[in-house]
């Protein structure tokens, strides 16, 4: 009996060592794709607070200054489905790698910048590079995992990357301008970076090119139309809605989107598959993401300003004083991911996490001069139970059903959706808090906290649309608990890595 037991260990070792190995493979595809989420999410952040630093050292005026930060904004939003549609044609793996290699690259020179125009230079690659890895990462993750639980968990991480990055990147960015200099907030990227594009080559299949060839004219229509969309809503927040600038920018990117549109709706190879939007619970997804952002983005903006200056914190404190929102974002996606996805619908999920967060907005209206620090914390942490949970089930759904060749298409739409959103929002609510500001009077205090209450009564309406959206629009459709991998060429993960 113990000769037959022993040769049965053997014959079945081969089979123990596969299994093994393609975990250990499962596990670095995860960790490459979330080490690039990370990183691409916490640079929107993580030079902020450094902000006055880069001002003393490259002689920054106060106008160009918010070019740092709108230099990443533009190429990142603007390029994203061009990026995404990159992944499906050249290959995800290429792509990815690529993308996240030009990132590294730019991050290093950077923080090397002797001037202005060298940093703006380098932030701009920076979203170059974002934009070709970022909708790659997220394809890879899709076609990986098959939807059901295994996506449902490997989803819930990428969301609490993507929501925790923001307030990862300003703890960070606070510590490493406090302790070191603020040239580390960007040459972070490089050890991190490396890593990822170490664990990507060594677990990620090679897929082989396309014969599809790009849609270049829906490429310049999009990569313009965005961009100039992103301008001119990075414009409304510096200049008015009134501004030429502003109307100019906004009109020819609402005038190039619709001619990609209608050029998208007769290409025979389209940058972005207008078949996305057949599913009406998917295209309330993709909405859904741009207003949940446009809120959470304005709240964190006006939110850190309070933070700083009503409450007297620095840089580092101020990031530390976000962490409620963050843990309670990662304890909400894991929750979901793991069990109120398998026993409840979509529906039923998206309902909870926007009038959780809603309801956590409107808290924050309440605040006051005198509000102290622990006045926020149960606030913050139902925002961040909302938007872990809702964040997870609108990625679940702008993803489910989506073909193999469009994985890139679909997760260009997300990242898209996301950008648009926290530029759009910034904007409406910088506005509101101006003519609520204004119209306050008193103190100079005074005018602040009003004008912080009303843009927060604005995010907690946004919220409110999105939640009447969603009961409108999705579903009472629960989790598939199992279901075959989308991509034959993503399941042999352990027998195409080169």
């Amino acid at each position: 009996m113990s000769f037959i037991h022993s040769v049965r260990e053997t014959a079945a070792s081969p089979r123990r060592w596969s299994n093994r190995l393609r975990d250990h493979l499962g596990t670095l595809v995860l960790i490459s794709v979330l080490g690039c989420q990370l990183m691409v999410v916490v640079d929107a952040t993580i030079v902020n607070v450094a902000l006055p630093d880069i001002q003393r050292a490259l002689g920054f005026s106060s106008t160009s200054l918010s070019w740092v930060l709108n230099a990443y904004t533009l190429t990142f939003g603007g390029l994203l489905l061009l990026g995404a549609r990159m992944g499906d044609i050249l290959g995800r793996r290429r792509t990815f790698l690529a993308g996240l290699a030009l990132f590294v690259v730019a991050s290093a020179a950077g923080g090397f910048a002797t001037s202005g125009v060298e940093l703006l230079a380098a932030r701009a690659l920076q979203g170059v590079g974002a934009a070709v890895a970022a909708p790659a990462a997220l394809a890879l993750l899709m076609t990986r995992f098959p939807e059901g639980r295994e996506r449902n968990r490997a989803l819930g991480l990428f969301t609490a990357v993507s929501i925790g990055g923001f307030s990862i990147g300003l703890v960070l960015g606070g510590a490493l301008t406090q302790w070191l200099d603020w040239r580390w907030v960007l040459f972070v990227n490089v050890p991190i970076g490396i890593l990822v594009l170490i664990a990507g080559a060594v677990s990620l299949p090679t897929t082989a090119r396309s014969r599809k060839q790009f849609d270049l004219q829906g490429a310049l229509y999009s990569t313009v139309g965005i961009g100039a969309l992103v301008y001119g809503l990075v414009s409304a927040a510096e200049r008015g809605w009134s501004s030429p600038t502003t109307l100019a920018s906004l009109g020819v990117g609402v005038v190039l989107l619709v001619a990609f549109v209608l050029a998208e709706s007769r290409a025979a190879q389209p940058i972005t598959p207008l078949r996305l939007f057949a599913s009406v619970p998917r295209a309330s997804a993709y909405a859904g993401r741009l207003v949940m952002v446009a809120g959470f983005m304005g709240m964190m903006f006006f939110l850190t300003q309070f933070l700083q200056d009503v409450l007297g914190y620095g840089p580092l404190q101020t990031g530390l004083a976000y962490l409620p929102m963050t843990a309670s974002t990662f304890l909400a996606t894991q929750f979901s991911a793991r069990y109120a996805s398998v026993h409840f619908t979509a529906r039923t999920l998206l309902l909870v996490g926007f009038g959780a967060a809603m309801a956590g907005m409107a808290w924050l209206t309440q605040i006051h001069q005198g509000s102290s620090y622990a006045e926020l914390v149960g606030p913050m942490v139902l925002i961040g139970l909302g938007g872990g949970m809702s964040f997870l089930s609108l990625t679940t759904a702008a993803l489910r059903g989506v073909a193999p060749e469009d994985a890139g298409a679909a997760s260009g739409m997300v990242n898209t959706m996301q950008q648009l959103g926290g530029t759009l929002g910034l904007a409406i609510l910088v506005t509101i808090f101006g003519s609520a500001s204004r119209a306050a009077g008193g103190t100079e205090l005074h005018a602040f906290t009003v004008g912080v209450q009303e843009t927060f009564w604005a995010s907690t309406i946004l919220l409110a649309v999105g939640m009447v959206l969603m009961a409108i629009t999705q579903g009472e459709r629960r989790q598939p608990q199992a279901a075959p991998v989308d991509d034959p060429e993503m399941a042999a993960v352990g027998s195409e890595v080169v």
